[in-house]
């Protein structure tokens, strides 16, 4: 419960002045409510003829007698001057005046907590995001898509109801609770002691109730994680699902898991819903206790309480009943907050496997190689790189061939420090990568992926991504090179048609045109071309292959490639088998070697 506290004073932290008004106006709140219960004093007895006129104004003394009599003076000279009646109105009208201000003052309180509560959300959704964009490629590996949304979405949501009624509870509830237990202690000590002794009680019975509710409502969050999983599966392999006619068996899976996520639900909300109607009923009980006790203090022989008196004690102390209800409803809501910012800190707290320097080296420029020395890597256990020595000059474009699994897409992640080795080193320009910044390395170079990632938004955004205020001569330009200008300009609004979700309004090849246009567009001196042409037509890769070898003349270029002829030209080949570099040399060299390259090149023309 501390942690988590900890946790909403740190949100709420830049909102301090809408929180402190928001104190202050409940305060008011508070005392303006207690003004318009206890004018139901002085109304009963002025109504029933029970208190006798009073026309000598007391001295004044700090007491619940001293101050009523002093009110009875003034009321006395109006009855004595316009009668009951006009009293009676006066009285009526002073207790609507704070009715008003008691509810205003409320509103006003509310009014300034919207922004305090929408800014708390506002401010974890981008602290998140911020994470996750900054978070090493590695971490989503291990976790699922569709949970990390649920903590994004549904899991910051419940903090925001969890953090919202934590702090009404600690800045508006236990105001009005003090300020009313004040009053009732102020007019009848007796009574207010037996309060004092019931209502504790009472939290430890509705405590004991919610003790597990954390636990729940984490695994009812995991549940969610997994549910979003799987709509996102479902939706990003809608067409292998039709394809393979597994609508539903797909369909069985989600209604399992949904059903599983239902049961732990309806327990949840059955236990939440237990708060407030058993709060109730313990804060009614208390109240039979006080009526029946107070009833004796009336009706007994030294009549310690006057009738009037003790009806506005029962209904100021009627008046702690709501408050009570919020403070046990809050705190079921914050056992359900707190498995939400538990689940949110997995991700705030996860760990930056990718860590830049204290003082990192700044670099614009590519001057002369890139270097591996004796660089490893693996994959949890699985070892994928061992070994590898490799020096690629500026200017010079290198192969990577071999079967899949090799670790040929893992040594390129490697250069913009998707990954960090744990042995040897990788140098550029003799400096290693992980002494530069990383945004001044990743600024170096270019990248087009076996896997077209394009986004909601139109051809002209998608291709100017990487390059601040890209002019449309410069955007059409690249699209050229791309060989992607000639559709484009068939597409309904041009270069400012959306694309739809992942490019899905486009076809394969397009995709791909699109990513290598803006991989030419940010004109990166290091070139990395993970399968670039497998998703082209034959003939569309004839046109960008051409583009593509023009364009590496200029630059380092790092091309992998499963189709052999599209590396011909490359200055040195790389053959990668087992984690290890196999084989190098230029394509003529290693066909005459008869090895592994041969055999690839071989079972290609077959």
């Amino acid at each position: 419960m501390r942690d988590f506290f900890k946790t909403v004073l740190y949100y709420i932290k830049p909102y301090k002045y809408q929180v402190l008004l928001n104190v202050m106006l409940n305060i008011l709140t508070a005392i303006f409510s207690l003004f318009s219960l206890a004018m139901l004093i002085p109304f009963l007895g002025i109504l029933f003829g029970s208190q006798e006129l009073i026309l000598v104004k007391p001295a004044f003394a700090f007491s619940p007698q001293v101050l009523l009599n002093t009110f009875y003076y003034y009321m006395s000279n109006i009855i004595v001057e316009s009668g009951k009646t006009k009293a009676l109105v006066m009285v009526s009208v002073f207790i609507l005046a704070m009715t008003f201000f008691k509810n205003l003052f409320a509103f006003l309180a509310n009014y300034f907590m919207a922004p305090l509560r929408n800014g708390i959300v506002k401010d974890i959704r981008n602290r998140i995001y911020n994470k996750v964009l900054n978070l090493h490629i590695g971490y989503f590996s291990e976790e699922k898509k569709g949970d990390i949304i649920s903590r994004m979405t549904t899991d910051v949501q419940e903090f925001e109801w969890s953090a919202i009624a934590s702090i009404e509870m600690v800045f508006r509830d236990p105001i009005l609770i003090i300020v009313f237990l004040f009053s009732l202690f102020f007019i009848s000590p007796s009574l207010t002691i037996i309060i004092l002794v019931l209502l504790p009680i009472s939290g430890i019975i509705i405590g004991r109730i919610g003790k597990s509710l954390r636990k729940s409502s984490g695994e009812f969050r995991i549940r969610m994680g997994t549910l979003l999983s799987m709509m996102e599966e479902t939706l990003g392999g809608l067409r292998i699902i039709k394809a393979f006619v597994a609508e539903k068996k797909i369909e069985n899976r989600f209604i399992a898991e949904n059903e599983e996520y239902t049961k732990i639900a309806n327990r949840i909300f059955r236990r939440e819903y237990l708060a407030s109607p058993l709060s109730e009923f313990l804060g009614v009980g208390t109240l039979m206790v006080v009526m029946i006790y107070g009833a004796t203090l009336v009706l007994g022989k030294k009549s310690e309480l006057s009738p009037e008196v003790f009806i506005g004690f029962i209904g100021i102390f009627s008046q702690i009943i709501n408050p009570a209800k919020s403070v046990t409803t809050a705190y079921y809501r914050i056992q359900k907050g707190m498995a939400a910012i538990d689940r949110i800190n997995n991700v705030l707290l996860a760990e930056h496997m990718i860590k830049e320097a204290e003082n990192p080296v700044r670099i614009s420029e590519f001057n002369s190689s890139i270097t591996f020395k004796n660089a490893s890597f693996k994959y949890a256990d699985a070892e994928v790189l061992k070994n590898i020595n490799l020096t690629i000059p500026k200017g010079k474009s290198i192969a990577l061939v071999g079967q899949s699994g090799s670790g040929k897409s893992t040594l390129v992640d490697l250069i913009p420090r998707f990954y960090d080795i744990p042995e040897g080193e990788i140098l550029i320009d003799g400096q290693n990568i992980k002494n530069i910044k990383i945004k001044d390395l990743r600024h170096l170079m270019g990248n087009v992926n076996q896997e077209s990632i394009l986004f909601n938004d139109t051809i002209f955004n998608n291709i100017a991504f990487g390059v601040e205020q890209a002019t449309e001569e410069q955007v059409i330009a690249a699209a050229k090179v791309a060989n992607a200008h000639d559709f484009i300009m068939e597409a309904p609004d041009g270069y400012q048609t959306n694309i739809g979700d992942r490019g899905s309004k486009l076809s394969g090849g397009q995709r791909q045109r699109i990513s290598i246009a803006r991989a030419v567009l940010k004109n990166p001196p290091i070139l990395i071309l993970d399968e670039a042409t497998s998703a082209l037509d034959t003939e569309s890769e004839r046109l960008v292959q051409d583009a593509l070898i023009n364009l590496m003349k200029n630059r380092t270029s790092i091309v992998i490639a499963h189709r052999l002829s599209t590396i011909k030209h490359a200055d040195e080949i790389c053959v990668l088998h087992e984690g290890k570099i196999a084989e190098r040399g230029n394509h003529d060299e290693l066909i005459e070697k008869n090895g592994i390259y041969k055999k690839l090149h071989d079972l290609q023309i077959f």
